[in-house]
Order: structure tokens, then sequence, then C-alpha cells
């Protein structure tokens, strides 16, 4: 078990005055079986005169803001103790053909009806040829669904180049498949495509990955980042299997869930809309995901 203090500021300024801001964020992490949340909070500056707390469709924490009185800017700080465990999953889940983690073709199977909205094709997670072509390379006949999903997480991470000039928060599957390039949004999304065109449920999900200094650095507050993977439904079980192919590993202990969804538009950490004649805007994110002793 590991416990980390997450702090996560994201600060907004405006060019002009903002009359009225209208916003949503996802950034209390989760409480899971392998994971709990405490002295959970966040504070919006300017305080809104709306802020409501609640749970989305998907089960995340998600609050709705609404700020009415004129700003040049907008800061939302969330900080929270996690404590994670290094997720178990059956081997036996594992070890099942990979065919076997389709919903709609298996409707039979327990739990299917909960993970078939996963195994269909979400506004940034398309079903693109060249990703349906590229996932059938791990995806083939019966192999087991642990080693072709992992398969397809190496492969990701050898073929694609981390690079954050290749792609926007816009991008398409199609355009990281063209680049064979992006950031971890792009990752997950070309692994969800790849996965989904084959029918297999599979959900994106958003959090934070503990990171150590360089050899000999200290820790830089506020140096983190957000991250982003995917997580893949074993058939019969109530478990995922929980892949970054950014970091071509399975999420452990270091890694902080804060939401799931179909895709990043359903779980982004704040999003919105101003009412102001600011033509420009300036976002800065500072993460920190510390270590804490037990």
């Amino acid at each position: 078990m590991r416990r980390y203090r997450v702090w996560h500021r994201t600060a907004y300024t405006y060019a002009k005055p903002v009359q009225d801001s209208v916003g949503q964020f996802h950034l209390v992490p989760r409480d899971l079986p392998w994971q709990r949340v405490s002295d959970a909070d966040v504070t919006v500056d300017p305080l809104p005169g709306d802020l409501a707390p609640d749970v989305d469709y998907f089960g995340n924490a998600s609050t709705y803001f609404h700020v009415t009185e004129p700003h040049a800017a907008l800061t939302i700080v969330a900080s929270s103790v996690v404590e994670v465990d290094k997720p178990e999953y059956d081997p036996d889940a594992l070890a099942l053909p990979w065919e076997r983690a389709r919903p709609l073709e298996h409707p039979e199977t327990p739990e299917a009806w909960r993970a078939a909205e996963y195994a269909l094709e979400s506004p940034r997670a398309r079903h693109d040829a060249d990703a349906a072509a590229y996932g059938a390379v791990s995806l083939t006949p019966g192999r087991p669904l642990g080693e072709a999903v992992t398969d397809l997480m190496q492969r990701i991470f050898r073929d694609f180049d981390y690079d954050a000039t290749a792609t926007t928060v816009t991008s398409t599957v199609a355009d990281a498949m063209r680049a064979r390039a992006g950031v971890c949004q792009d990752f997950a999304h070309v692994a969800l495509a790849c996965l989904r065109s084959h029918g297999v449920a599979a959900r994106y999900v958003s959090g934070y990955l503990a990171t150590q200094p360089p050899p000999g650095k200290e820790r830089v507050f506020g140096a983190d980042a957000s991250h982003a993977w995917l997580a893949v439904w074993l058939p019969g079980r109530d478990e995922w299997l929980a892949i970054d192919p950014t970091n071509d590993q399975w999420a452990d202990d270091r890694y902080v869930t804060v939401a799931w969804g179909r895709d990043y538009g359903d779980v982004s950490p704040v999003k919105g809309i101003i009412y102001t004649k600011a033509k420009t805007s300036t976002l800065r994110v500072s993460v920190d995901v510390a270590p804490l002793t037990a």
C-alpha cells in the first residue's frame, strides 16, 4: 500500500473581465476496492454563487460551479490524501480467450450489460480502420485476454513516440495513428479504438501517476501532471485490467484513479463556458503527487 497527498491547481487568467463562468470539474479521486480517499477538498476562487458536488453517470465525483461576479482570473485547487493498493486480477479471467471480452457478442456473461457501452464507439475513440487493423495484430484468434491486451500495450509503447507537439486536445485517433505520436490521452484513445473496433469493452481512465525525481535531484513541487490510461473488461468478474501504453506497464499502486468514462470528453479535469469580451486567456496547471509515510 502507498499513500499520497495529491494536489492539483488549475488557473485561468483573462485579457478582459469575465461576467459569468459556468463549469464542471472531475478532481476528487474515486473510492475503490483498491483505493481509499480522505481529506478531499476543492476550492474555487472567486467564490461561486453555486457549487454543487455530485456523482456523475459513471460514478465519478463531479462538481458543478457557477461564478456570477465579474473576474479576471479563476483558480481551482483540489487536494486529497489517497491510499492505493496494487490491483490483483483473477488469473482465470486473464487466461480466457479475448473474444469472451466482447459483451455485445456474449450478453449472457455476468455483468455484460454493464460493460456493453464501453464496447461502443465514442466521440474521441472512433472505430478507425487503421486502428482496427493495428489491433488485429494483437487480437489473434483464441489468444488469452491478458496476453493479447499486454501485447497491444507494448506495441503502442514501441511504435508511437511521446511528443506533446504532435497532437492537441482535439486530435482524433486517426490523427494519432497517422503521426504515430502523441501524449498519454492519445495513446489511451488509440488503444480504446483498437480494442473496441473488435468488440472488446474498455474504458478511459484519468488520474495521476506518482513519479520519482532523477537520481541526485530533489522533488520539485507542482512539477507532476495529470495522466491517462485505460482498463479492459475481464468477463464474468467485477474487474478491469488497467494498462498504461504510455509507460508500457499495468497500473499498480503508483496510479491514483480520479475518474473513468468512454473517453477524455467524459472525464476532463475542468470544462465550462465563460461569458466575456476577452479574446485571449491563459491556462496554467500544476500537479503534485507527494508520497506520504503510512
